[in-house]
């Protein structure tokens, strides 16, 4: 079975968590589940969520425009509070020899090659959890920190994210703060990933302009194919691949369909979509999955994480190869993220 490498999920914030060494009745993914499903190793997400757990209402707009609206922000010792017991759950993981923690590259080559437990990297997705300060940026690192999503769909000190408008451009606000900028070079010293899934688009080409590792977008997709503000434009596409970075492609439903609806009823053919279109516009080295498993709706078809085999046929079926399949499964993020660990 191909091993394969996913970009983002949000299982340590979800109901069962709990039981994600041993299996959960609910939900997309688990540890065996990950097993059956040939997923070697993923990006594990801490999120943190406003209002007890509600991110955003839905408004249907008279002129055809589906709409919801920006979650309120979260203040920094809240976010900090929620954000180290679900990193806490991931450290726990690892003691209990559940996963295997990556705090370099070494830890996901030795994961792909052997039968051992799948690799985590521990990412949080939007940085309200980190002081304007940065102090708390490097006690995370220590205890492995290796990825990070400056903002969710809202703002915070660091910049601004996308409220969820279909159909709309990213550009929908103003770019980094000087504390976001100090964040995103910080976060190069040590060795983080920068995210920019959920950023907007002038924070985007901030992030670019940095030139400080190749730009990652771990859960997004084409916004010529879906145009919601959570897709990438063709230009930022072309920025991605002259990065050296890479899309992790959402398995989310409504940034796959052009109709935008949350509607599992939606084909992988969708997925593979859009990484073909991502693959002809700047290459194939620049494709990769970023699931949004436990944090989306997604195909029916896919199921849950144990369905990966089928979304591998659905990528061969639009024309990639064995070789191809081997890059988007594992070897592109493989890549990149070692480029940002410096190893």
């Amino acid at each position: 079975m191909l091993p394969v490498f996913d970009g983002h999920n949000d299982a340590l914030t979800k109901d069962g968590h709990e039981r994600l060494a041993e299996g959960k009745r609910k939900g997309h993914l688990d540890l065996p589940r990950m097993r059956a499903g040939g997923v070697r190793g993923g990006i594990f997400a801490v999120f943190v969520p406003s209002d007890g757990g509600a991110r955003e209402k839905r408004i249907e707009r008279d002129d055809g425009v589906l709409e919801f609206s920006l979650a309120p922000p979260v203040e920094h010792a809240v976010a900090a509070a929620l954000a180290g017991a679900a990193g806490g759950r991931l450290l726990a993981l690892e003691r209990s020899g559940a996963v295997r923690l990556a705090r370099g590259a070494a830890d996901l080559d030795q994961a792909r090659d052997d039968d051992g437990p799948p690799v985590a990297v521990l990412h949080i997705e939007g940085a309200e959890a980190i002081d304007p300060g940065l102090e708390a940026l490097d006690l995370w690192y220590g205890a492995g920190l290796r990825s990070i999503g400056l903002v969710w769909s809202r703002s915070n000190a660091f910049g601004h994210g996308v409220p969820f408008i279909s159909p709309s451009t990213p550009d929908t606000g103003p770019g980094l703060t000087d504390a976001g900028r100090a964040l995103v070079r910080r976060c190069a010293e040590l060795g983080i990933v920068v995210d920019v899934s959920h950023l907007n688009e002038a924070g985007f080409w901030d992030v670019a302009g940095l030139e400080l590792g190749p730009i990652v977008a771990s859960h997004s997709a084409v916004h010529a194919l879906c145009p919601t503000t959570r897709n990438l434009t063709d230009h930022q596409l072309d920025a991605v691949g002259a990065s050296g970075g890479l899309v992790g492609i959402v398995f989310a439903c409504p940034f796959l369909r052009p109709d935008f609806q949350d509607d599992p009823d939606t084909p992988i053919d969708l997925i593979a979509q859009h990484a073909r279109y991502v693959a002809d516009r700047i290459g194939v080295e620049h494709v990769a999955l970023g699931s949004d498993y436990d944090g989306a709706t997604i195909p029916a078809e896919l199921g849950d994480v144990t369905g990966t085999p089928r979304l591998i046929e659905a990528l061969a079926r639009v024309g990639f190869d064995e070789r191809e399949l081997s890059l988007i499964a594992w070897e592109n993020w493989r890549r990149v993220l070692g480029e940002w660990w410096r190893a």
